[in-house]
This record gives structure tokens, C-alpha cells and sequence, in this order.
């Protein structure tokens, strides 16, 4: 799968808006890029963590409470610190900062599974990421590292915490299509989004949520 964005994005969900926001921003230092409004009730603030988009989506209605998605920590290189500081959000989501630096990945995703191998072969095979060392993948300028521990199994995919991740892709079809008969299951199927993008949403072997996105603005055309 060819990414059309070299890094991988983040999302979460959230009902506490101001609390969130002054973390993100003034705390960890993600800047604010743009707000979208996504229907719903959902408003999806976007931050830039170099290439990669941390997508803040807020909940104007409660959001149901559920075990958290395999997604456990990030980490985020931020120029102004000189020393590895971990920090909680008002969500208790962790994350790690750590000193920016040529060699250091804007983003680091850390995820949770329940097999290693199994989930080494559906990030490295059915969504081609290359392997740089074990259980650790590159998407672009990001990582994305792999952890056996006790996972949480078919995660919900609209609750607090960090519950998706995104890969810019130039056809949507295509690549879902790949997953699928790879070995990735099904999370809904392509969509369109007016002139903006088409999406999909696949998952991996224990569930979470993987966001495949062809959006007009990146790759230049839907056709």
C-alpha cells in the first residue's frame, strides 16, 4: 500500500472540550491547525505533530464508556523540552514527550496487542509498512510500535480516549479491498465525502480501528 502522506494520524474522542484543548496545546505544544465540523455532534479539532494529524473529535453528547483501544501512549517530539517528561491528559490518555531531534519521529503511536506475530504480519503485509526492527513500523516520518500485553478485543470505536489511527492513501477501493483479502477485517466500507474524500475503516486482528482515507486535498483528484 502506497501511503500518500508520509506519517500516520491520530484520533481520539473526548466530552471535555476547553480542558483538552489547553493540554494539547499549551501543555504538551501540538499546535492547532483547523477545525471540521464532522455532523453528529462531532467537531474534530486538528493539531499538527509534523506530517501527522492528531485529531481531537469532540462529543457534544456523552460518550459511552468502554475499555480502551490498543492504543496506550504516543509519543511527541517537542523542540522546547530538554528532557523525556511523561504527562496525562484530563481524559487520562498518556503521552510521552520527548526532545525533538533530526533522528527522532515526530510521532510515535504505542500500541497494545494481544499476538505480536499475528499483528507484525497484518501491519507489515496487508497494510505494507516496512519493519525497521521488531514490532516497530515506519509510515513515513512516523512509528508505530507494537507491544504484546493484555489487549482490549473489539475495541468501541466512539468512546473516550485515542480509538483510531489514519493512513492518507491514494485509492481507497483498492486498498480496502487489499486489506481485506490480507487478513484485516472489517470496519465499514469505502464511502464518499461530498468532494473532499473518500474513507474506509479497516481493523486489525484484535480490533482496532484503522481509518484509510483518499482525500482530495492530498492526492489531487477522487476519480
Amino acid at each position: 500500500m502506497k501511503l500518500a502522506k508520509q506519517a500516520i494520524d491520530i484520533g481520539l474522542f473526548t466530552n471535555q472540550l476547553d480542558p483538552m484543548l489547553e493540554f494539547w496545546q499549551n501543555t504538551a505544544g501540538v499546535p492547532f491547525s483547523e477545525l471540521l465540523p464532522l455532523g453528529g455532534g462531532l467537531r474534530q479539532h486538528r493539531h499538527a505533530i509534523g506530517l501527522s494529524v492528531f485529531k481531537l473529535n469532540h462529543a457534544r453528547d456523552p460518550l459511552v464508556a468502554a475499555a480502551p483501544s490498543g492504543i496506550r501512549v504516543l509519543t511527541v517530539a517537542n523542540s522546547k523540552i530538554i528532557s523525556n517528561t511523561s504527562l496525562v491528559d484530563p481524559d487520562g490518555n498518556r503521552v510521552r514527550l520527548v526532545p525533538a531531534g533530526a533522528s527522532t519521529p515526530p510521532l510515535t503511536i504505542h500500541l497494545t496487542v494481544s499476538d505480536l506475530e499475528s499483528h507484525r504480519r497484518f501491519y507489515g503485509e496487508a497494510l505494507g509498512l516496512p519493519e525497521i526492527e521488531n514490532g516497530t513500523f515506519a509510515a513515513g516520518e512516523s512509528r508505530l510500535a507494537l507491544t504484546e500485553g493484555a489487549a482490549t478485543r473489539d475495541p468501541v470505536q466512539q468512546s473516550t480516549g485515542y480509538r483510531y489511527m489514519t493512513l492518507q492513501i491514494f485509492d481507497v477501493v483498492a486498498a480496502h479491498t487489499h486489506v481485506l483479502n490480507s487478513g484485516g477485517r472489517e470496519g465499514s466500507a469505502p464511502r464518499r465525502l461530498g468532494d473532499v474524500a473518500y474513507i474506509s475503516f479497516v481493523r486489525d486482528p484484535d480490533g482496532n480501528w484503522i481509518e484509510l482515507s483518499q482525500r482530495k486535498s492530498i492526492v489531487g483528484s477522487l476519480d
